[in-house]
């Protein structure tokens, strides 16, 4: 017996690799007492020179996730910058509700921007 997958489940069958949550913790991290958020994207770097002048510089990891549907590269900005898409930010919610992915006391910023927490968390 067959079934259509809705988004949820296929949220739960997406999971990011260890590289994919580096960046994503380093990039979430607090940076010059500021702390960042995800809706604000995650600001990439150009190329300065060369025949790639002016494109985005992409981690690998950060293409990892481009690839697989979880983000978005948006270069209408001054600076390009990634966002997560609808999936990207179930994967992202899951990694944050799991203490051992996200020390929930360096991402209290980000899981409280979330919803995740004080009561609020999923079973």
């Amino acid at each position: 017996m067959s079934r259509l997958m809705n988004t949820s489940d296929t949220a739960t069958m997406v999971s990011l690799t260890p590289a994919e949550r580096d960046y994503i913790r380093s990039q979430l991290s607090m940076f010059f007492s500021t702390l960042p958020t995800v809706a604000e994207g995650f600001t990439l770097k150009t190329w300065a020179g060369g025949p790639q002048r002016g494109q985005p510089k992409v981690p690998q990891a950060a293409a990892g996730l481009v690839a697989r549907g979880l983000m978005r590269l948006d270069v209408t900005a001054r600076w390009p910058r990634l966002f997560f898409t609808d999936l990207g930010m179930e994967a992202l919610q899951a990694m944050m509700a799991d203490a051992r992915l996200a020390d929930p006391i360096r991402f209290a910023h980000v899981r409280q921007e979330l919803g995740i927490g004080s009561g609020q968390e999923q079973a």
